[in-house]
């Protein structure tokens, strides 16, 4: 047997044990908000300190711990990087069939907050350096192992510490299992800039709407206003766009059918809007919370001026600026992409494709820095919705193919 058999020779071995971490990893609540993964980091650090592993925790704040561990081969070589979330989204018990906390396993599928975003890649990281440790006398170069908390919120006590305070964490390659579908490798991902908008007026009393201005009224001319921004033409590198124009019916595939044709384009969610105290008074305030995401080719300054062109329509209405992660993209034909492609029609007979995905990944942290960063993790079923769950066979595909490929990457 070649080593890369006896690798998923263990894996299916160990296929009961890997099953009941994931269960076990789901079971340790770990919602953000408010983001506290501290239960559930100490389960992945139990692991580690079974199997002899050394790590170290970095906690920005104590109920934000990161864990990493990073050994280095017999012979040197190339840096890989597994990164993987802790926290998950919060729960809106409503529709869950399933205890949302418990890891039920029904019916070959395992349901659980997380067990798709993404507790299940994050395993896959950490069975990947565990597998990867015990030979790491055969292998070249460094592995570094990355658990971190504070993703969902794109927060500031996670990945984004470690890559500022860290550096040795940046590595030559990122791997991480952020869900994707098996069919895709996400090289890309739009970028997120939210705003808030305030009306503000007098207000009066319900009868008397000469008296004053509506902010709600006001508010709801002004999202008509705001999807203007969705015409700003992207201008892509050219390899990009042949990618996306041969990864559209993938696109569609794992992330639902429509997809295609919004990724390379800007778009407008309008999440939040409150405003008004009582039905029979006329609003003071108004309050609007809006998600605009920048495709690959699109620069935040253009996004910024189109927004300041339509407010400047509304002398009641100040601006604000509440989070910005530019779009993020590296080598959609990169080493690791064809690695990826090869374990995959090796292990399924599967020809995943490279896509740019709609949400975003800490993967984008390493591309700031000019380093490859590629997500390969399960599709996407009932991820921030209810009754999220992963198939067991996907999830061990997903174990595998992070095994074998971040050997390849280690003995190429």
């Amino acid at each position: 047997m070649t080593e890369k058999a006896d690798l998923l020779a263990a894996i299916e071995q160990d296929r009961d044990e890997i099953i009941e971490f994931l269960r076990g990893f789901i079971r340790r609540k770990s919602p953000n908000p408010p983001g506290d993964t501290r239960a559930a980091a100490a389960y992945v650090g139990d692991l580690l300190n079974t199997e002899g592993i050394e790590f170290r925790t970095v906690a920005p704040r104590q109920e934000f711990p990161n864990l990493i561990a990073s050994f280095d081969g017999a012979q040197p070589g190339r840096h890989l990087v597994l990164n993987g979330h802790i926290d998950v989204f919060p729960v809106d018990p409503t529709g869950w069939t399933q205890d949302p906390w418990g890891g039920a396993l029904v019916d070959g599928k395992i349901y659980g907050r997380g067990a798709c975003d993404m507790k299940a890649g994050t395993s896959a990281s950490i069975f990947t350096y565990r597998y990867l440790h015990r030979i790491r006398d055969r292998l070249k170069g460094t592995l570094t192992l990355t658990c971190v908390s504070d993703e969902e919120t794109f927060g500031p006590w996670g990945a984004r510490y470690l890559i500022e305070h860290c550096p040795d964490v940046r590595g030559d390659c990122l791997l991480n299992g952020e869900p994707s579908g098996l069919n895709t490798i996400r090289f890309g991902e739009k970028g997120p800039l939210w705003i808030a908008l305030s009306v503000n007026g007098p207000g009066a009393h319900g009868a008397y709407t000469h008296l004053a201005p509506s902010t709600t009224k006001i508010a709801s001319r002004l999202i008509a206003d705001l999807e203007e921004v969705t015409k700003i033409p992207a201008s892509p590198p050219d390899n990009i766009v042949r990618a996306l124009e041969q990864a559209a019916a993938a696109v569609d595939r794992a992330m639902g059918d429509g997809a295609s044709a919004i990724v390379p384009k800007v778009t407008l969610n309008i999440g939040v809007m409150s405003g008004g105290l009582k039905v029979n008074m006329v609003p003071s305030r108004c309050r609007i919370e809006a998600d605009i995401r920048l495709p690959l080719g699109v620069d935040k300054e253009t996004v910024m001026a189109k927004v300041g062109e339509i407010v400047a329509r509304y002398p009641d209405v100040t601006l604000e600026e509440i989070n910005f992660n530019p779009p993020s993209y590296c080598d959609p034909y990169g080493e690791m992409v064809g690695i990826l492609q090869a374990n995959a029609r090796e292990l399924a007979g599967i020809e995943p494709v490279p896509i740019v995905s709609l949400g975003g990944t800490d993967a984008r942290l390493w591309r700031y820095h000019n380093i490859p960063a590629y997500v390969h993790g399960p599709p996407a079923t009932g991820m921030g919705s209810y009754d999220e769950h992963v198939a067991v066979s996907d999830f061990l595909h997903v174990v595998r193919m992070h095994v074998v490929s971040a050997y390849d990457y280690l003995t190429g």
